[in-house]
């Protein structure tokens, strides 16, 4: 009887499991690749983008096409000052997408902060260097003759408010009064702005306005604080009467304007908090039952 070389198999054995441990760690890689470089699946909880999208949605958002962002994740969930660096991509973000980015305000609303874990999608309304308004409830950028974000729905908010009771209503919700919250300047979502949307490199005068509009983007970008006394501007304990932007700003829009927390509420969106653009749905599912919406697969996000 032929005796059995369990060495030689013991070692074919151990080839074959050391090459699947290798498939599996490359395919392990290959995945956090693509997800941090290229594309990322997000849920959608909320119905601030109704119709385009919906509760239960997965959408498929695109980082390469804009350029990937990479920055120190062990800061970012220490709440550490941040340094986000983005990648060069092939393209620049354009007025009218939809895209993911970091909510500016995981915590307060007198300060710019960043929760890694706390993700919106809203249309971008409005470009660095655009000056934006809303007049009897529509978006209006100057220069800029097209329509702006879900017309249809602008329009029902314009009808709405056109009545006491629908202006009380929204009041009510505490969805009335807009950014920066000032009564001085009386900015809601039927009338609001205008409003320019800083690029980097803009530079602007120090007055009473600019303290409103621009404090939080300041002292994000500076790490600092901005006080007025009597007139007089301090950053940082120095007096200064200009600044000079260090950041792209995006004013961001949810479809349903009825029910979006969007920069109608809290302001500018810097450009490093932007992940990358909506693509498609790639799966859709009924909250309550979990049965897939099959109309709604691979539907593309415009």
């Amino acid at each position: 009887m032929k005796q059995v070389n369990w060495r030689k198999y013991g070692q074919v054995l151990y080839k074959v499991l050391a090459g699947l441990t290798c498939v599996y760690a490359a395919w392990i890689v290959l995945r956090i690749v693509t997800q941090v470089f290229v594309f990322a699946s997000f849920s959608i909880p909320t119905a601030s983008m109704k119709p385009v999208l919906c509760p239960g949605d997965y959408v498929l958002v695109n980082k390469f096409l804009k350029g990937a962002r990479i920055f120190d994740l062990e800061d970012a969930v220490e709440h550490r000052p941040l340094k986000i660096k983005r990648l060069p991509g092939l393209e620049k973000f354009r007025r009218g997408e939809v895209l993911v980015f970091n909510f500016p305000y995981p915590e307060r609303w007198d300060s710019i902060g960043f929760d890694v874990m706390l993700y919106y999608v809203k249309r971008c309304i409005a470009m660095p260097g655009d000056t934006v308004e809303i007049r009897n409830a529509r978006y209006r950028v100057r220069g800029i003759h097209d329509e702006l974000g879900n017309t249809d729905s602008q329009r029902s908010l314009a009808a709405m408010l056109a009545t006491d009771r629908g202006v009380e209503e929204m009041i009510h919700r505490n969805s009335y009064n807009a950014f920066p919250g000032d009564s001085a300047l009386g900015w809601n979502i039927k009338d609001f702005g205008p409003l320019y949307v800083p690029a980097c490199g803009d530079s602007i005068r120090m007055d009473s306005l600019h303290f409103k509009l621009y404090r939080n983007l300041i002292e994000w970008e500076q790490r600092g604080k901005l006080v007025c006394n009597d007139g007089h501007f301090y950053l940082n304990s120095e007096e200064i009467k200009g600044y000079r932007f260090k950041s792209n700003y995006y004013f961001m829009g949810g479809d349903n304007c009825f029910d979006s927390q969007d920069s109608r509420y809290w302001g500018l969106l810097p450009e490093c908090y932007i992940v990358g653009r909506v693509v498609r749905i790639w799966k859709s599912e009924n909250r309550f039952t979990g049965k897939l919406n099959w109309d709604r697969i691979w539907k593309k996000v415009e």
